[in-house]
């Protein structure tokens, strides 16, 4: 957890997810996170390629350059890492390769993928924070979380998991289950999270990524929301 923790010394850490779909917007969102009391911001693509995020992300950067600032190429997984900005604060993706497998009777997991990025990642010249989905929502269902979380403790600085879908909040027993999974390392949900559920998860979860539960809509962030959010979270 030391790359994480050196970054974000409070208990817990609440990074808003800005699904950009241009710099106006984009930029009107991470002020909005900054000035509510966020501590750093994801932005994301979904209607937009990763050109165009990352030309956005320079942006802000230029106009924001103290403030936490991290990218979620959709349209790359993994492969962001060879085409990310070196000052990227955080890089997160959904999908970290951690993927549980069937042997007879008992479960496993294959980790040749979360083994080939964690060494393109020694050889890059990125130091940001990696935030690895694990037991993500839209992907093959994990049976053991714990497990999963352990494993995956061994590639990643945050292990990232969600509840089922967007906006879906994480069953607490799997919170619970991969908090006690993890070595030296965080745990961040990255669904479902709102000022009313996240007192739930504060013992379990380091850190929240959070989107749907403090917006207005898909692309625009709620002031109060997000001044909510933190005062449940922090206060």
């Amino acid at each position: 957890m030391s790359s994480f923790k050196s970054r974000f010394s409070n208990e817990h850490t609440l990074l808003a997810v800005v699904h950009v779909e241009g710099g106006v917007q984009a930029f009107r969102n991470t002020k909005i996170a900054q000035e509510e009391g966020a501590d750093g911001v994801f932005l994301i693509n979904h209607s937009i390629p990763y050109p165009s995020l990352i030309e956005v992300y320079l942006m802000i950067r230029q106009k924001m350059p103290d403030f936490w600032i991290g990218l979620n190429c959709l349209d790359l997984g993994r492969h962001a890492l060879d085409y990310i900005p070196k000052d990227t604060d955080g890089l997160w993706v959904d999908d970290a390769g951690i993927n549980e497998i069937s042997k007879g009777l008992e479960r496993a997991f294959s980790l040749e993928e979360a083994r080939k990025f964690s060494e393109e990642r020694q050889k890059s010249n990125w130091n940001g924070i990696y935030f690895g989905g694990v037991a993500f929502k839209y992907q093959n269902q994990v049976v053991n979380a714990r497990a999963a979380a352990n494993v995956a403790s061994t590639f990643m600085d945050v292990v990232t998991t969600s509840g089922k879908g967007t906006g879906q909040a994480a069953e607490l027993d799997k919170i619970r289950d991969m908090s006690m999974g993890i070595n030296n390392c965080a745990l961040a949900i990255a669904s479902g999270i709102t000022p009313e559920n996240v007192r739930s998860y504060k013992p379990y979860a380091d850190c929240f990524l959070v989107a749907t539960g403090i917006s207005d809509s898909h692309t625009e962030l709620n002031p109060a929301k997000v001044r909510s959010l933190v005062k449940a979270l922090k206060g």
